[in-house]
């Protein structure tokens, strides 16, 4: 399948070498980088793998992301089951008006029946759940986490258009929808002249290409966006691991790939000793290439990127400013290109 590779070097508007880009078809402009917070808490089993953050180390994560002008946070009511968004609110106090916010809801937050899905009930009250846990009256874009087959699209979908109309929400995105369950929800959107999706936020990196396949001709077409989660496959791209070397501390290692899409170890040690070469070529990071090559494609509004500590921040927040040369995106398009799936060989046939 091939990808078209714009040159986004006219959208660069920050003094401090950010990029921003428009959140999908919305006029709201957004930084390429945004900071994902599943390592803020950290109290459960789960989470506790990712990270740990409290809010003092929150605080000073937060305030370079700013001065590097990233102003866009990612978090999720799930997340240490509320924790995160509590974090990330008591260590944007005072801040709120020059941040951009988007938090998720859909997922188990309790033992009720209701305590999960996109109903009407579970939703507002989810949403007031995280207002109150973020300190704030507004969230700048609200995300369905997963689709719930067991209510009606319609449902969920007036239910966020009157979240938008009361002013609690601006925008409103999903993430992890199948294509089918993405343009569903879109064509009920617009026979029925409700607020639309206006992002997709979905795993994509290197070694996990599938979005190509069915998703972004789909969000081309429609015109949405797309906000990165993983860039880096789930700590795999991190230039912890490498051929015939031990592995280094980080989330792999703490068993934070738990739940993630299996990679064959031939083929990760083959993308990231590509890695590893161009990042010498250019004088970056293993990391930074991996970033780098997503932020070339035209569907990327924002790339969701963690860190534990500043070190690692810094190292992301690097990946902007500069583009891999043509022969470098070549030859990690070839070697990272997946097997077609039905009926999509056809057609490239």
């Amino acid at each position: 399948m091939s990808i078209s590779y714009p040159n986004f070097a006219e959208n660069k508007l920050s003094e401090k070498n950010m990029e921003y880009r428009n959140l999908g078809k919305s006029g709201l402009k957004v930084p390429v980088l945004s900071y994902g917070t599943g390592t803020f808490g950290g109290t459960n089993e789960f989470f506790g793998r990712w990270g740990k953050t409290d809010v003092k180390e929150a605080s000073g994560l937060i305030a370079i992301c700013l001065e590097r002008g990233v102003n866009f946070f990612d978090t999720a009511n799930v997340y240490s089951q509320g924790d995160s968004e509590a974090i990330l609110g008591a260590a944007l106090s005072g801040k709120r008006q020059d941040c951009i916010i988007s938090t998720k809801g859909t997922f188990q937050m309790g033992k009720a029946p209701n305590d999960k899905g996109a109903s009407r009930f579970h939703l507002i009250n989810a949403l007031d759940a995280s207002l109150q846990r973020l300190q704030t009256d507004y969230i700048d874009l609200y995300i369905m986490h997963g689709f719930d087959a067991n209510t009606p699209i319609e449902e969920t979908l007036r239910t966020l258009d009157r979240m938008i109309n009361s002013g609690k929400v601006r925008y409103i995105g999903c993430s992890n929808f199948a294509a089918w369950q993405l343009m569903k929800s879109l064509t009920v959107s617009e026979k029925l002249n409700l607020e639309k999706y206006i992002v997709y936020q979905g795993y994509y990196s290197l070694i996990g290409r599938d979005y190509e396949q069915e998703l972004m001709p789909l969000i081309k077409d429609q015109e949405l966006g797309l906000m990165v989660w993983s860039p880096l496959g789930w700590g795999r791209l991190t230039g912890k691991i490498k051929r015939n070397e031990p592995m280094g501390e980080g989330r792999i290692k703490s068993g934070g790939d738990i739940g993630s899409p299996p990679v064959d170890n031939e083929f990760l040690y083959n993308v990231v000793d590509v890695l590893k070469r161009i990042a010498t070529e250019m004088d970056k990071s293993i990391p930074q290439v991996a970033i780098n090559w997503l932020l070339q494609n035209e569907t990327v509004s924002s790339i969701v990127i963690g860190a534990r500590n500043e070190k690692q921040l810094i190292d992301n927040l690097d990946s902007v400013g500069w583009s891999l040369a043509p022969h470098h995106m070549e030859e990690l398009n070839t070697l990272t290109q997946p097997n077609l799936l039905y009926p999509h060989w056809v057609g490239e046939r």
